[in-house]
């Protein structure tokens, strides 16, 4: 409110009064920012590793080799330059072809039909997959193989890194990889 002073002069003159700046107190809005941080802090989930599970056997143990079902397994060793060796059944019946790793889950998907309609499409008779890393192949080719293998949804799987054939050695050799 302006109040009306007489000057000197006699005229009168409008003066102002100083009015005090709010001050505001933010003490209540850091107490509920406290709170809130831990309430969220406590609700929420940490983020889960995307790691695949992968058991190998115990090196201790003696070299003991499973006999695996020839009718439902199929055997990828992988090599260099994004290739793999691809064939069903064991090592000594082995009808080789090279495959590109991203042809691999045609591939599978093949081979998985074929295990099926052999078994009557029994689900106790899923097809076995062995997974052979060679000394050339790239730990990509590999991880994208696993990834397979989950896409697929193949139920058991096994990597093989130490048991590589002199017969798939020569054949990838004899295919320049």
């Amino acid at each position: 409110m302006a109040t009306l002073n007489e000057s000197q002069s006699g005229k009168a003159v409008k003066g102002r009064t100083k009015k005090a700046t709010p001050k505001v107190d933010l003490t209540a809005m850091v107490d509920l920012m406290f709170l809130l941080t831990t309430f969220f802090m406590l609700t929420t989930t940490l983020g889960q590793l995307n790691a695949a599970d992968i058991a190998k056997p115990d090196k201790t143990l003696p070299d003991v080799i499973e006999k695996y079902p020839e009718s439902r397994t199929m055997t990828i060793v992988l090599g260099k330059d994004n290739k793999a060796v691809s064939y069903m059944g064991t090592i000594e019946k082995a009808n080789m072809k090279v495959v590109l790793v991203a042809d691999l889950q045609k591939e599978i998907k093949s081979n998985e039909l074929l295990v099926a309609a052999a078994h009557q499409n029994n689900p106790a008779k899923y097809m076995i997959v062995i997974i052979k890393p060679g000394k050339t192949a790239k730990f990509q080719n590999f991880v994208d193989v696993i990834d397979e293998m989950k896409i697929a949804n193949i139920k058991s799987y096994a990597i093989d890194d130490d048991h590589i054939t002199e017969k798939e050695i020569t054949f990838m050799e004899k295919n320049n990889f």
